[in-house]
């Protein structure tokens, strides 16, 4: 980080609200998935684990993005993208 001047700024000890999204996350991943399973092997945590990160990212809505999965959310920026370019050419 220091070589390319890139500046590290810690979040302070104690102060979850420094990074209210992390710490969202932090607790959704903890209680729906840590806290749901047994991993009874490291393969079977990877396992659980991509197949709870896959189910969050596709197909659970967000309130940040407007109650809408995150694919619903992309799909809409692009149909956007899209208009806005037709609308300049």
């Amino acid at each position: 980080a220091y070589e390319h001047q890139v500046e590290l700024v810690f979040s302070r000890p104690g102060k979850p609200t420094d990074n209210p999204y992390i710490e969202s996350f932090n607790g959704s991943f903890r209680d729906e998935c840590l806290n749901a399973h047994w991993f009874l092997s490291l393969e079977d945590a990877k396992e659980k684990i991509e197949t709870w990160r896959e189910e969050y990212n596709t197909f659970r809505p967000h309130s940040c993005l407007g109650d809408m999965t995150p694919e619903m959310f992309i799909e809409k920026q692009v149909k956007t993208a899209e208009f806005s370019t037709l609308e300049y050419s």
